[in-house]
């Protein structure tokens, strides 16, 4: 059977398309999204120069509108493309955690331009709305490790050592469980540990086959061990995703007279003169001034961004017929993690499929370094069970963490409306391809192990057809997906590194007034799900700014 990623994050599998969503309680969604319709706040222009104006209000523009605007001198508008709700005024499609990108209604609808390489195009699903992509992902709540950190450090980046991080991750969460040397109580981003209990009785079978076939239990993803598999911590709070215009822009944020969020509000370009930020250039015309300006567009949309600004590799300005401003590498080092869906149908004795997010393996493979764990296997029931002839399924769902190739942000027009080039380059560097070949091998041994086949009614991707060698690097090929996770289009940077578009604050080189703060920033990607790190980054850089 073949397995394809289509628009908005679906799973094809054949001609029939499975939502990565689970369709129970559909009715009830379609309804509340369309009373809260109606909630969408656009503020009007303002016609005043602000401080600091913010270019998306995802999960680093959002958290940075809130810590700047603590200040009370301090003026900030928050722009994004996508409508502001409320934090009670969230749809059910972007708040119930067993939807993931589940409306092109908050989607940007990016592809990538990967067909050549690899026969296929991806779905890159990424969230349009206040909250941004932590509005519509799988709200995975998982730190980097200090391993990732260190490869900053090796780049020669200072202020991002582990223990300045720890403290950071532990500031930002509240979370009831673990331990207090691990974890914050107090602040704003929820995050719960997930119980086996809480969990379906095959994805319980998952993480005891798992360990059956050697992978030890992990009881706290985000304590002190990693290595092995346990249920997922997650930023959910009853079935609610809890998004960071949710948790930071409260109705006690939102009520700072020096804070002003604007919805609707799509950013073409950056205004500068004499090498100095002083505003930015919506799609509909207007100028907004600015005495400083952050962009937190997110790894796509910021490095966009800066090439329609003239900030950018010359050659591709001088060819889009944009002058250059400032010639750096934007969006030369994409990074994403390759994902690869093992999918099993469930016995009619196992098919509850709620909740939808569970159990993670985090290992790694025979390439990987001593400290490095690059391979995930990721238990979810983000699967419509209409896909399952049995009506059930779990999907163990395959990435290579740590990969090694890269890919690009590229304009294809000066029109902000029109979608910019990304290509993603999977398994360019061929070790890639080998390590996922060696995750879903391990995904298979899992499949084949008690109690979980005991569950399993059969494997519906790759299939019992394709069994190893050439066909299934070939299945692989033909069906790789993306995480959800992309990363350092605008990498930081050392001083000498040439390869680096911002410092170890976000600063743009060469551009006073002008800062990138978003995943796009991340010099190189980290081993898991990049929410959380992306939240730190952003709470460390708003309180370097405060200062």
């Amino acid at each position: 059977m073949t397995l394809t990623i289509t628009r908005r994050g679906a799973i094809a599998l054949g001609a029939q398309a499975v939502l990565v969503a689970m369709t129970a309680g559909a009715a009830t969604f379609a309804s509340s999204a369309t009373r809260s319709s109606s909630k969408t706040k656009e503020t009007p222009r303002t016609g005043k120069q602000f401080d600091v104006v913010i270019v998306g209000g995802g999960s680093a523009g959002a958290v940075l509108a809130a810590r700047l605007s603590a200040d009370p001198l301090r003026s900030v508008l928050l722009l994004d493309a996508g409508p502001d709700f409320a934090p009670d005024r969230y749809p059910a499609v972007l708040t119930n955690a067993d939807l993931v990108a589940a409306s092109p209604e908050y989607d940007w609808h990016y592809h990538s331009d990967d067909s050549a390489r690899i026969g296929h195009d991806i779905a890159i699903p990424r969230g349009r709305v206040i909250g941004g992509s932590s509005a519509v992902n799988a709200a995975v709540a998982m730190r980097a490790r200090p391993a990732d950190f260190a490869r900053w450090a090796g780049r020669g980046i200072e202020g991002w050592a582990w223990p300045e991080v720890l403290s950071a991750y532990r500031a930002m969460e509240n979370t009831p469980t673990g331990e207090d040397a691990w974890h914050g109580r107090t602040g704003p981003f929820p995050v719960r540990q997930r119980t086996a209990a809480q969990n379906t009785i095959s994805m319980r079978a998952f993480v005891a086959a798992a360990e059956s076939v050697g992978l030890p239990l992990v009881d706290d993803f985000n304590g002190a061990r990693q290595h092995g598999v346990g249920p997922y911590p997650l930023n959910v709070i009853n079935g609610t995703r809890i998004n960071t215009g949710m948790a930071y822009l409260s109705a006690d944020v939102r009520a700072r007279a020096n804070l002003t969020i604007r919805g609707h509000a799509e950013a073409d370009r950056v205004l500068i003169e004499r090498e100095r930020a002083i505003g930015v250039l919506l799609v509909d015309g207007e100028i907004v001034p600015a005495g400083e300006v952050i962009l937190s567009a997110g790894a796509i949309g910021s490095p966009a961004i800066l090439l329609r600004s003239g900030i950018g590799p010359q050659g591709h300005l001088r060819e889009m017929g944009i002058a250059t401003v400032a010639d750096l590498p934007v969006g030369e080092r994409l990074q994403e993690h390759p994902f690869f869906f093992n999918v099993y149908a469930l016995k009619t004795s196992a098919i509850a499929m709620t909740p939808a997010g569970g159990a993670i393996a985090w290992t790694r493979s025979q390439h990987a370094a001593p400290d490095d764990l690059d391979l995930h296997i990721s238990g979810t029931h983000l699967i419509d069970p209409k896909a399952s002839p049995t009506g059930g399924a779990i999907v163990l769902a395959c990435a290579v963490t740590l990969p090694k190739s890269n890919g690009s942000v590229r304009l294809t027009s000066r029109d902000p409306r029109v979608a910019p080039n990304i290509r993603y380059n999977f398994f360019e560097q061929e070790n890639d391809l080998d390590r996922m070949v060696e995750a879903v091998e391990l995904s298979r041994k899992i499949g084949r192990s008690a109690p979980f086949a005991d569950l399993v009614d059969h494997e519906m991707t790759p299939g019992s057809s394709v069994l190893e060698g050439k066909a299934l690097r070939q299945n692989i090929v033909n069906n790789v997906a993306g995480y959800q996770h992309p990363t350092s289009s605008v990498p930081m940077g050392a001083d000498g590194d040439k390869a680096a578009v911002v410092n170890n604050w976000g600063a743009v080189r060469g551009i006073a007034a002008l800062r990138v703060v978003d995943a796009s920033i991340i010099p190189d990607i980290p081993s898991v799900a990049t929410n959380l790190t992306t939240i730190m980054l952003a709470e460390r850089i708003g309180a370097h700014l405060t200062r």
